[in-house]
């Protein structure tokens, strides 16, 4: 009996609900950006990368630490600071943080999606923002702070699920017309 990749990720999210994205799809043996799109709609919504900007301006703007998550050749970055603001120049969005927070320079254009998850890890509440490549691979992951007792801020747990609803939103009136 052939089953779904939704089947299959519902079935390692039964057995596991902390199993991260990443951890799933090298056990099926997919991309990344696919299992997160196969994901349950309460665990997920997924939105069209044109929205990069929009997204990356609305998080600096949100205030307080976040924390940045690159993942490379089987290691993790991690930078914990608030969010730069960016802007484009030179075929980029260059992000323009201050000593300490994190600078770069990324290709809006690769980003094909972006996805708003929220799901258990290691007995918490998780919020990030994912943002994909066309292939499905993670570019780079921005998690929603947490204060000193570990809880995640009031504030970006608001404005994450207002872009996230505006988006999402505005993407099927996009659809409609």
């Amino acid at each position: 009996m052939t089953t779904t990749l939704t089947e299959q990720v519902n079935a390692l999210l039964t057995e596991n609900a902390s199993m991260l994205p990443v951890d799933m799809a090298n056990t099926l043996g997919v991309s990344e950006g696919e299992v997160v799109r196969a994901m349950p709609s309460e665990y997920q919504t997924w939105v069209d990368g044109q929205h990069a900007e929009t997204v990356l301006s609305q998080v600096a703007e949100w205030g307080g630490p976040v924390t940045a998550i690159v993942h490379s050749g089987g290691s993790i970055f991690e930078v914990k600071a608030p969010f730069p603001k960016g802007k484009i120049a030179y075929g980029y969005y260059n992000l323009m943080g201050k000593p300490g927070e994190m600078h770069g320079h990324l290709k809006l254009e690769r980003m094909a999606g972006i996805a708003f998850v929220s799901k258990p890890f290691r007995g918490k509440v998780t919020h990030y923002i994912g943002f994909f490549t066309e292939q499905g691979d993670s570019i780079f992951k921005i998690y929603l702070g947490r204060d000193e007792k570990r809880q995640l801020l009031e504030h970006q747990i608001e404005a994450f699920n207002q872009l996230k609803t505006q988006l999402a939103t505005s993407q099927l009136t996009e659809s409609e017309q």
